[in-house]
């Protein structure tokens, strides 16, 4: 047969995945609300959440259902088609959305959907220049870089498609250096990878004043902070703000890829044909999972939990910093984002707190992030103070003994 070329059978060779992180070493074989278990069975609390996806819990029954029913109607479609699918997550939205940002392009990650909202800003704009904050993170790809502070992650990849100035966070004296040739402003309410540090009601109200004074969009991005975390739906609110733009991903979908940009009619009545697509941005199970997440959000009152979850959590860890000032600077954060700013690498704690039964991750280089779902129970907080105490006291002993003490308690 022409173009065929039989060749003998080959045993497959050897993928192997590309890491840009260490493994954390173990392997997770399944995961149910709070809780993950590996390969050996053994259960985990997961204050982890891929990054704080999960907020909803793992398998949540309202995205579960609403993905199940969907999987056998139609997966693959985009928004080009109308569908039930998409009549269904736009009528949920609308529910949660700001009423002034009635207008949304659907994306896979909270990264695409920074992209999009800065491509609106410039194009509308005409301007070629971008402010965003010390600590920042808004994403990986070569916009959303641009506007992420950590230089690290940065080093490298110059130059990016936006001139961007960096201004000290929460510093209302520096809004004024925000001119007439700055296309968008882009805020997160609360800092998460910078070291869960909340932004200050002023100076957000502040920073919405100076982008109406020249012209400039504000885009607050509610990634992680959004759909409920802090307790609130939407953190921005409590400030009684109005971004022209917002992002939104991670959790509105239950942990599924799928993020969003909401903005105002007068940016959406500006849009020209084929300014911007996405292949799977808006595809049928993604739309299914927003609709369960959204479902789930209010049945479920998840704010509400949210908030009591994070009072009981907050006071746990703040009785551990009082009693462990040599090795703990302050607990930060809010909601359901919060942390102890650690006088060592937090990379010890997260491998210690792993093997005593508690998932965890860093923020910026201090901070020992904890970004659990909203399903977390007094006792599992009592639970996770614990260990994070013993851990705390371990580390010392090791410290001072110079060796690590064991640790085998787990949930």
């Amino acid at each position: 047969m022409i173009g065929f070329l039989r060749q003998p059978a080959k045993p497959g060779q050897m993928v192997r995945l590309i890491r840009f992180f260490a493994p954390r070493g173990i392997r997770v074989s399944r995961a149910q609300g709070q809780y993950v278990w590996d390969s050996e069975g053994r259960r985990y609390l997961d204050f982890h959440t891929g990054n704080g996806a999960a907020l909803l819990g793992h398998l949540n029954p309202y995205v579960m259902r609403r993905l199940r029913e969907q999987m056998e109607k139609v997966t693959v479609l985009p928004p080009l088609y109308d569908s039930e699918a998409l009549e269904e997550a736009l009528s949920a939205l609308g529910r949660i959305l700001p009423p002034h940002l009635g207008n949304v392009f659907f994306q896979n990650s909270g990264s695409e959907a920074v992209e999009l909202a800065l491509k609106l800003a410039r194009k509308r704009t005409r301007r070629r220049k971008a402010v965003a904050f010390t600590g920042s993170f808004h994403g990986r790809t070569f916009g959303a870089l641009s506007v992420t502070f950590n230089r690290a992650y940065r080093e490298g990849y110059e130059p990016f498609p936006f001139e961007v100035e960096f201004l000290p966070f929460n510093s209302i004296e520096d809004l004024r250096r925000i001119g007439e040739d700055v296309a968008a402003a882009i805020v997160e309410p609360v800092q998460g990878e910078g070291g869960l540090t909340p932004a200050t009601d002023e100076f957000l109200r502040e920073l919405e004043g100076r982008c109406r004074e020249v012209g400039a969009y504000l885009i607050v991005d509610e990634v992680q902070s959004g759909f409920g975390r802090t307790g609130l739906v939407w953190d921005h609110l409590r400030a009684n703000v109005r971004p022209d733009i917002m992002v939104a991903g991670k959790s509105i979908g239950g942990g599924f890829p799928v993020s969003l940009v909401a903005v105002t009619d007068e940016i959406a009545s500006r849009v020209e044909e084929g300014e911007h697509g996405s292949t799977h941005g808006g595809n049928p199970l993604a739309l299914a999972a927003v609709t369960g997440g959204v479902e789930a959000l209010l049945s479920d009152d998840v704010p509400s939990k949210a908030r009591a979850a994070s009072e009981l959590l907050f006071a746990g860890l703040r009785e551990v910093a009082a009693e462990n000032g040599d090795l703990v600077r302050s607990v930060k954060g809010k909601g359901l984002m919060l942390g102890l700013e650690l006088r060592f690498n937090p990379s010890q704690a997260i491998k210690d707190l792993q093997s005593r039964g508690l998932l965890s991750l860093k923020a910026g280089t201090t901070v020992l992030r904890f970004l659990p779902p909203y399903v977390i129970t007094h006792g599992d907080i009592e639970w996770a103070v614990a260990r994070t105490a013993e851990s705390l006291s371990a580390f010392r002993a090791s410290r001072t003994q110079g060796h690590p003490a064991p640790a085998q308690n787990r949930p």
